[in-house]
């Protein structure tokens, strides 16, 4: 906006015309892609990928694999970050009960989201930015699979790099594997209550007070409550069931009078029943949890919910619970209603891990939302309606037949990457009208030294490859097209070739955790550090240039 806002008082776009990016079909589509991202998300597909990968426990490598092929190819019909949040559940689940380190997998899992959404027009925002440049220019946006022969040639290359040789460049001293991370059998305790201790006649919020512990449960008679509310006041002889670290176990047990009983075996499936849920859950990037500590959010009273036990990097921390700051990945083990646990996740800002069986009726909706979004692509193909129109149309069918409701709508789609795109569009044109593209355009050449056009691809190629590390590859998108087209002028050559080499640079964000969304998405959970992406990053962009280039030249020759 800042940006938006500069070329807008110096003079550079008018007054009448500062917000027309956010009308532009580009960003129109992108959030129509949201929607029906979200819309596959709640008909299902989640619980079919992780049926497909069960026959794959036990072996790494292919579940690794099979993983990366999936996104990648979710990745090239909706949302890039979509997709990843998609089978991130499933691939922590994975890595968490087969014993390796997530961070095997989740860098596989980004890199693979990025590749896929080069293939098709809305696989990623920046080709659909590129399609709207080449109407400005020729008359004619790129189609719906224009992008397939060198974004699908890309992608499998990106991909074997990946599977075969890879994960070979990821540091081996990254945690994440080694003991269960969610394992709180020895932070579970039973009590019973005695008329003699202070603990009798009071309410269970009070019993609480007495010490930093949770009561998960209570036990009365032949009766077993699971989450009770604060306000029940116990009786002589009621069994309690606490969580909490062991030092504070005891403490409640000394001051309150409770008699300990023997609790060996005691687990997440002892805290459950039919009204009661125990859920894992990874924080999402945005999630109101990030940065605040279980005390400061009150959990129980404003959800009804329990925090149970909190991993990081695949490993339980030790310190105490309610001191803990969350982070960003975070994994959490939530005991709380069943009928609204995953609400309350989505309101929390948080994925959940468990794999679910697929519910009556989901296969149906399945089907539903597949249909609408597979006749929404016929009609662009076709050429009955332009893609921002079809897509818009079959965001607005999901929603009508309730695959989206409507208090979902807004939630699903990504504001940030609209408000970007929308303020960016007019800063790009800009760029292009002060003829800052043509001096950046001459500059390339010159770097080139005379050389040919495929030369001139390459460079162009490799530095909005650099560019999409640094900035968001949506704003690298707006900023090199119009030096695409200003070589594409010098050199008296078609844009084709060098609108495409932009696309397929702008997703080529491997080098740096901000280059892209989905790179940010995995950095906490797979406990990275910043320098790690270049480790697999740089020979995957290389495999990506050798692969690209030639591919360009061939299918859009300059």
């Amino acid at each position: 906006m800042l940006a938006l806002l500069a070329v807008v008082l110096a003079g550079l776009v008018p007054f009448d015309e500062a917000f027309l990016g956010f009308a532009h079909p580009a960003v129109i589509t992108v959030a129509a892609v949201l929607v029906l991202s979200r819309a596959l998300q709640n008909a299902g597909i989640v619980d079919v990928v992780a049926r497909l990968l069960a026959p794959l426990r036990g072996r790494t490598g292919l579940q690794v694999g099979a993983q990366a092929g999936i996104v990648a190819v979710m990745s090239s019909i909706m949302n890039n970050v979509g997709a990843l949040a998609l089978m991130l559940p499933v691939a922590l689940r994975n890595a968490y009960r087969e014993n390796y380190p997530p961070a095997r997998s989740l860098m596989p899992l980004a890199f693979a989201s990025l590749l896929g959404g080069m293939v098709t027009l809305i696989g990623t925002p920046p080709n659909l930015i590129i399609a709207t440049f080449r109407h400005r220019e020729v008359g004619a946006p790129f189609g719906m699979f224009d992008f397939a022969p060198v974004g699908g040639a890309v992608a499998l290359a990106g991909l074997a790099f990946i599977v075969l040789f890879g994960w070979r460049f990821l540091p081996r001293d990254r945690s994440g594997g080694g003991e269960p991370a969610l394992d709180i059998g020895d932070y579970l305790a039973e009590a019973r209550v005695t008329k003699e201790g202070r603990a009798w006649g009071k309410s269970l919020g009070e019993i609480e007070g007495l010490a930093e512990v949770r009561i998960a449960g209570l036990v009365r008679g032949r009766t077993k409550r699971m989450a009770p509310p604060p306000t029940d006041r116990v009786r002589a002889r009621d069994v309690l069931i606490l969580e909490g670290e062991p030092d504070a176990i005891k403490e409640l047990i000394d001051v309150g009078g409770l008699d300990l009983l023997d609790g060996e075996g005691l687990g997440p499936e002892q805290l459950r029943s039919d009204e009661v849920a125990v859920v894992e859950a990874v924080i999402k990037p945005g999630s109101p949890l990030a940065g605040k500590t279980p005390t400061q959010l009150r959990l129980r009273r404003a959800y009804g919910i329990n925090m149970l036990a909190i991993a990081r990097h695949g490993r339980r921390l030790r310190q105490r619970l309610g001191d803990v700051r969350l982070q960003v990945g975070d994994v959490l083990l939530l005991q709380g209603p069943a009928e609204t646990i995953q609400d309350i996740l989505a309101d929390l800002g948080a994925l959940p891990l468990a794999e679910r069986s697929l519910q009556i009726g989901r296969p149906r909706r399945l089907l539903m939302a597949g249909g609408i979004f597979v006749l929404a692509i016929v009609a662009t193909f076709a050429g009955f309606v332009p893609v921002h129109v079809a897509l818009v149309a079959a965001a607005t069918a999901v929603v009508v037949v309730g695959i989206v409701p409507a208090t979902e709508l807004y939630d699903s789609i990504d504001w940030p990457v609209i408000v970007l795109l929308g303020a960016m569009i007019p800063v790009g044109a800009a760029l292009e009208a002060t003829g800052g593209a043509a001096l950046v355009a001459d500059g390339l050449l010159a770097l080139a030294g005379g050389l040919a056009a495929l030369w001139v691809v390459a460079l162009l190629l490799v530095g909005t490859m650099f560019l999409s590390d640094a900035i968001n590859n949506n704003a690298t998108a707006v900023l090199m097209a119009p030096i695409a087209i200003q070589l594409a002028e010098r050199l008296q050559a078609s844009p084709d070739p060098f609108l495409m080499a932009v696309a397929v640079g702008a997703s080529c964000a491997f080098l740096t955790p901000i280059g892209h969304q989905s790179n940010t998405l995995v950095m906490a959970p797979g406990g990275y550090r910043f320098g790690d992406y270049w480790r697999m990053g740089l020979p995957l962009e290389a495999v990506i240039v050798v692969v690209a280039v030639p591919m360009i030249v061939l299918v859009w020759p300059p």
